[in-house]
Parts: C-alpha cells; structure tokens; sequence
C-alpha cells in the first residue's frame, strides 16, 4: 500500500470547490436558515461526545437550528438519523460516518434535496455527495507516533542495536487508518530497511494490523497474541498505537503479562485523541508516553464557518484539494495540524490551552473490562 502525500495539493484536481454553491440556490430559493443535522459515530469515546455538543453549541450561538444524534457504532441507527433529518428539513449536515463506504444512499437522498455535506473528520467514500472535508493532516498523526517512538528509543541511522516494535491500526471502515498508518510507516521504513527496527510477529500490512471500530478489547486480545507468540523470551521495545483507546488495550495485556508501567522493560506506547484517561496515564508514567492531540475546537470551529460561509453566500474556506480522493473526486478540505503531547508538555498543549484542567486530569476512571 501507497498512498501519494500531497500530489495534487492545491492542484486542478479540487477546482470543483469553487464552483460550489448554496443549497437551493436561485432566483426563488429561500434565504438558508443553518438548519443543520449532526450526525456524530459514537458515545463510547471521550471525543466524539465532547465534539458533538461543541458542534450543536457554535451553531445554536449563531442562531441556527440543530439535530444532534449519535450512532453507538451501529451504521443501520446512524442511516436512520440521518434519513429523519432530512425528513425534517435540515439544509446542512455535519457527518462523523461510522462505516466510511455505508452513506451513499441516504447522502444522495440527502442531495437530492439541496443538503450541502460536510464530512467531519472522516471521510465518506465512495459518493459524489460530499461537498466538503474537515479533518486534520492524518498523514502527521502517523509520524508524530512514529517521532515519539524513534526519539524515545534513541534510534539513529548508525545505530547497531535492534529494537522489537510491534504495529496495530485502526478500524479498516476509517479511511483516517490508513493515512495515520501510512504516516508512521514511512517514518519507520529507513530504521526498518537498515536493520534498526524488527518487527518479530511481520504483522506489517494495515489488514493484519487493524483493530475493528477502534476496539481497546480487540486490542487487548491482539496484544496477548502477539506476546505469546513472539515475545517469551525477547523484550517488546516499543508499539506503534493510533488511538488512545486501543493504547489503554494494549497496556492492559502488557499488565496481564507481568509487565509493570514504569519498569525498564515497560514498551514506547503510543496514542491518539488526548482522552483523559490516556492524559492521566502519560502525566503518571503509568501506561503510554504519548498521545497526538487534535484540538477538536478547532475542527468544530471549521465546520461551523463551513456552514456560516454559505449562509452568508460565500463559498467556505478550504486548505487542501488534491490529497482526498473519495473515489469520486477529490474533497475540497480544511486541514488542521495535529501536535504531539508528552508529559514534558501536556501542561502547555492541554491544560493552559483550557482544553482540560489538572482536575479532570487526575480525576479520570479507570477503564471498565
């Protein structure tokens, strides 16, 4: 698998985006009210709870009207939501998909009433309906990972020593999992080719490496597996995590397998989303090191002036137009910068920035299961 980075940035491939116009556009079109429909994927993650209702805020702020509802990782449920809110006359939605390939029927319901689309940080495949992306530069997600690890392992080019590292990824139905994973491949690849980095199980492909709706028991399974079968009698240096979710997993069957948070043959974790829980373990030194924070007030924020723009008759800003091809056509997109969080900084990046206190921090529960 290749994915091409940035070849047509900015390039003709996404000229469509200016062409773009308000839904019911014309002479007799009614003025647009922001009448506008969430449809987030789940409840079971800190994020998508968090960014819902910041999302549903912002626009009721600016006197639009909103449906917000989540999908519990059902794609049926989340079908039906959307077909309600059409029904009910929204001019906009703002779409968290849960299965990336499962929208085109309802979207294309959707369009055929003037819906203008957004998808939010996941991109929805396989339709022509999707009017605009916004998300962050997952590719950087990958690498910011693979950074943390490289740099933790002290790893250069003229090393000799190996390190064991182990890969997992996200949902195969997230087209995000593959640009993270690419991300961290193409960081990893000089170490892999000159001998510093093994990977024992060569669970390299993203098939053999994908965690199922980004499911901490998945991976918690995976990773007794994996230590059983390749790691009786080798040390596990480091293990490449997209999500923080699936890191808490990881560090479960790690714990399960006597290896004990903070001890020398503890393993580089890493992780996604700066969920609290994963905040706390990485500020305690007892679970991952690292999580990529993806300021989710920003990306809320985007989307909202997405749909503002076009309330007002202008056509929304974007940033990128030839990197997401949805297999239709390239989306017109806004790119966020992604940042990576450590417990030398997670003060800074986190709580000075009001994203969270030290309170909610030291306050969060232990994961159930």
């Amino acid at each position: 698998m290749h994915l091409s980075r940035r070849g047509l940035l900015l390039g003709t491939a996404g000229v469509a985006a200016g062409a773009l116009t308000a839904c019911g556009a014309g002479e007799d079109a009614k003025p647009l009210t922001g009448y506008t429909g969430i449809a987030m994927p789940t409840t079971t993650s800190d994020r998508w709870v968090l960014e819902g209702a910041d999302l549903e805020k912002r626009l009721q702020d600016l006197g639009y009207k909103t449906i917000l509802e989540y999908g519990d990782d059902d794609i049926p449920a989340q079908i039906q939501q959307i077909q309600s809110m059409i029904d009910k006359g929204v001019e906009f939605l703002i779409v968290g998909a849960i299965g990336n390939t499962s929208l085109g029927e309802v979207l294309s319901k959707a369009k055929d009433k003037g819906v203008t689309i957004i998808a939010y940080d996941r991109l929805i495949l396989d339709t022509p309906d999707v009017d605009y992306y916004a998300s962050f530069d997952n590719h950087q997600v990958g690498v910011l990972q693979a950074e943390h690890i490289i740099t933790k392992l002290g790893l250069t080019h003229e090393s000799t020593e190996t390190f064991n590292i182990e890969l997992f990824s996200g949902s195969l139905d997230d087209n995000n999992s593959q640009y993270f994973f690419q991300g961290a491949l193409d960081t990893f690849e000089p170490y892999i080719y000159g001998g510093q980095i093994l990977i024992p199980s060569n669970q390299t492909e993203q098939e053999q490496t994908a965690t199922q709706q980004w499911d901490r028991t998945i991976a918690r399974t995976r990773m007794a597996e994996l230590l059983d079968a390749h790691y009786k009698d080798e040390r596990l240096h480091a293990v490449l995590s997209p999500y923080d979710g699936i890191s808490r997993g990881i560090v479960e069957a790690l714990v399960a397998a006597d290896i004990e948070p903070g001890s020398d043959d503890f393993p580089v974790i890493t992780g996604q989303d700066a969920e609290l829980r994963s905040l706390k373990a990485i500020k305690e030194g007892t679970g991952q090191s690292e999580t990529v924070f993806k300021d989710t007030r920003q990306l809320a924020e985007v989307a909202v002036n997405m749909v503002k723009s076009i309330v007002e008759g202008s056509t929304p800003e974007v940033n990128d137009q030839g990197t997401y091809d949805n297999g239709f056509k390239f989306i017109p997109s806004y790119l966020l910068e992604p940042v990576d969080v450590t417990a030398e900084n997670y003060k800074e990046i986190v709580v000075d920035s009001e994203y969270t206190t030290e309170e909610d921090i030291d306050s969060a529960p232990a994961d159930e299961g």
